[in-house]
């Protein structure tokens, strides 16, 4: 009976893969405003903010890089990404199939799938850190690679199971338990923050910079990690969603927006999460290493757990589904735009399980911070294509949406971006030393101007919009 349930349930989900969504479905700022609460004050908090302490970021660089990269995504979200969301209703990956054509984006999905199968298997991760706490479960080091057990492995199975049932209920359920969980890990998130300076050597507030500088956020990195600096932080607060916003991968959602104003909800995910959880996650951290004797160890779900206890544990183990949630959904209508006749549901359940599998690989989490930068790098030319495609090549009397247009099935031009910008990345990376946190800046105008000099020379009928 329950199965039956359950099966009837999934077979009405309708997430309009193929059309634009109906004004019956649009959602009003505050159903985005909890999504980016939930999604970024999530399991990769307990990663990221540990990990800035141990490249060695000063306290100055930190608060300060974290505001502007901060301001500049929700920028990205508001003005870049939203309004073509809103304008449009279709899912990014209808739209590419419009631009590039059926086989080029068939190869970009596989690409986009696969990169949020990566992420939403990391956070799969840091929830089972929590879960295998009172199984006394050993925890993975900074530098370890592969799965260290086989209870470790089984209860990351066991949690990918339960966050890839909600995904697969569709955009509805994936926002409400972000709704739900958001405002409570918040309060979570602060507390145990705060609850454990004193044990840093803080007695009151005036002593907080002080103890900053000396105890946590130190300019000194741990033994085998890289020094980071403002600009690693600026950059990285503000290119660590680079998929989303500048990528157009959020098209997919804020599709559902009333208006384009909902970008501006980004602001819930960045200030709360990717600021003070950011702070506080790492200050637990430092915590941590001074009780343990700078331990090689690093496990989420036990920093937690010291600092707040059970609800510690919890906040870890529903952090990491707000954030492997709508990642999984991402990733399954990335597929089922390949897929179109399959259900949503159904492909949603494989992403899951390839989610749940790479999830028992601890470098997911442990070079978290260089995966995150290189997917976004990787999906970032796409996003550039469909900016200039829908803005400036109107005006240029150049052809939009020129694959639906002349039925092609691949848009050399598109292609030729997409592969000559990762090129030029590596180039510079290679040939100038240059991070990864910092390329994508130069590598949206990159894209920019190929995709519209690649269009003039072979893109047909120039002179007439399409």
């Amino acid at each position: 009976m329950i199965l039956d349930k359950l099966s009837a349930r999934l077979e009405e989900v309708q997430e309009f893969e193929k059309e634009r969504v109906p004004a019956s479905k649009f959602k009003r700022w505050r159903s985005f405003l909890g999504m980016y609460a939930g999604e970024h004050t999530a399991g990769t908090e307990f990663v990221i903010g540990p990990l800035f302490v141990a490249h060695g970021v000063a306290a100055g660089d930190l608060v300060f890089g974290l505001l502007a990269g901060n301001i500049l995504a929700v920028l990205s979200w508001a003005f870049l990404c939203a309004p073509i969301a809103v304008r449009e209703r279709i899912t990014l990956y209808y739209k590419l199939e419009k631009i590039c054509g059926r086989n080029l984006t068939t190869l970009y999905n596989l690409v986009n799938a696969l990169m949020f199968c990566f992420l939403a298997g990391s956070m799969i991760a840091v929830s089972a850190t929590a879960v295998g706490i009172p199984f006394n479960l050993p925890m993975a080091k900074l530098d370890d690679w592969l799965p260290h057990s086989f209870s470790w492995v089984l209860i990351v199975l066991v949690v990918g199971f339960v966050t890839t049932l909600i995904a697969t209920l569709g955009y509805n359920q994936v926002s409400r338990v972000a709704n739900l969980a958001a405002p409570w890990m918040i309060l979570v998130f602060l507390a145990a923050a705060i609850a454990v300076l004193p044990e840093l050597g803080l007695t009151k507030a005036g002593d907080f910079w002080h103890v900053a500088n000396e105890k946590i956020w130190t300019g000194i990195p741990r033994e085998g990690q890289s020094k980071f600096t403002f600009w690693h932080v600026m950059f990285f607060a503000w290119f660590c969603n680079m998929a989303m916003h500048i990528g157009m991968a959020d098209m997919s959602v804020l599709r559902y927006a009333k208006k384009a104003n909902a970008g501006l909800a980004s602001a819930g995910g960045m200030f709360v999460g990717h600021y003070f959880a950011w702070l506080a996650s790492g200050i637990l951290y430092a915590v941590f290493l001074q009780k343990n004797q700078n331990s090689a160890e690093f496990a989420p779900g036990p920093i937690a757990y010291y600092a707040a206890g059970v609800a510690g544990a919890a906040c870890v183990i529903i952090a990491g589904w707000t954030t492997a949630n709508p990642t999984i959904y991402r990733a399954g209508l990335a597929i089922q735009a390949i897929m179109p006749k399959s259900k949503t549901w159904k492909v949603t359940l494989i992403v899951g399980l390839i989610t749940t599998t790479a999830a028992c690989f601890p470098a997911l989490v442990m070079r978290l911070l260089d995966f995150v930068a290189l997917s976004g790098l990787v999906l970032m030319p796409m996003g550039a294509i469909i900016f200039i495609d829908f803005w400036v090549f109107p005006k240029l009397g150049l052809k939009s949406n020129l694959a639906e247009l002349r039925q092609m099935r691949w848009n050399w031009a598109a292609a030729l971006t997409w592969f000559l910008t990762l090129g030029t990345c590596l180039a510079i990376n290679k040939s100038m030393g240059i991070e990864i946190f910092f390329l994508g800046l130069p590598g949206w105008f990159v894209a920019v101007l190929l995709y519209i000099g690649l269009s003039y020379i072979l893109q047909p009928g120039k002179t007439a919009k399409g």
